[in-house]
């Protein structure tokens, strides 16, 4: 019993770190990190740099610049697509140092599917915000950014507290991303055309 909640709490981490990195990178890098730092959860050695007091600093650094980024109407969409190509390798990467010094298939297997994980959630959260963008009123964006906040904190501590429960939230997650994403962004596409067209 022990061995079967090792192995989903290992799981839970590889796959939860790769999911909090597709929605807030350095939130979860941050939040990973103080953990650490205060010893209130044991990281695989890979990972225990995170709670380093300088890797702290430019992670909480950054996690002020992305909170007021992520607030400001079509900026977002700007971050977000730049953060396309910093989101999902770190998501990979960090899956793979969650697997610990392990056999290195394993490791980029855990390396492989986190990029997967990362790269739905980032492109649900990128192609939700598009839509939103579209309102011409900046409560909802607030209220997006603030509801993926929530939901950020709300599910790491998901993944140390109750890992199997957090797997079976995210294969619902994973099937939303998979029904939504594509809907998502034939919405984009269909108002970027019509906006060409009125132009």
């Amino acid at each position: 019993m022990d061995d079967l909640h090792s192995l989903a709490a290992t799981i839970a981490l590889v796959a939860g770190l790769a999911w909090a990195s597709g929605l807030r990178l350095y939130l979860t890098l941050f939040a990973i990190g103080l953990l650490s730092h205060f010893q209130l959860v044991v990281l695989p050695p890979a990972l225990e740099v995170l709670g380093h007091p300088w890797v702290l600093t430019a992670s909480g650094i950054m996690v002020i610049v992305e909170f007021l980024a992520d607030k400001l109407p079509g900026f977002d969409s700007v971050w977000d697509g730049v953060h396309t190509f910093i989101r999902i390798p770190a998501g990979a990467i960090l899956a793979g140092a969650a697997v610990g010094y392990a056999d290195p298939v394993l490791v980029a297997v855990a390396a492989i599917l986190g990029g997967a994980i990362a790269s739905g959630a980032h492109l649900a959260k990128a192609g939700t915000r598009a839509l939103i963008n579209t309102s011409p009123e900046p409560f909802s964006n607030w209220t997006a950014s603030l509801s993926e906040d929530a939901l950020l904190v709300g599910g790491l501590w998901l993944m140390f507290m109750h890992p199997l429960l957090f797997l079976v939230a995210l294969l619902v997650f994973t099937a939303l991303v998979i029904w939504l994403v594509p809907k998502l962004f034939r919405a984009v596409r269909e108002l970027f055309r019509s906006r060409v067209h009125q132009g």
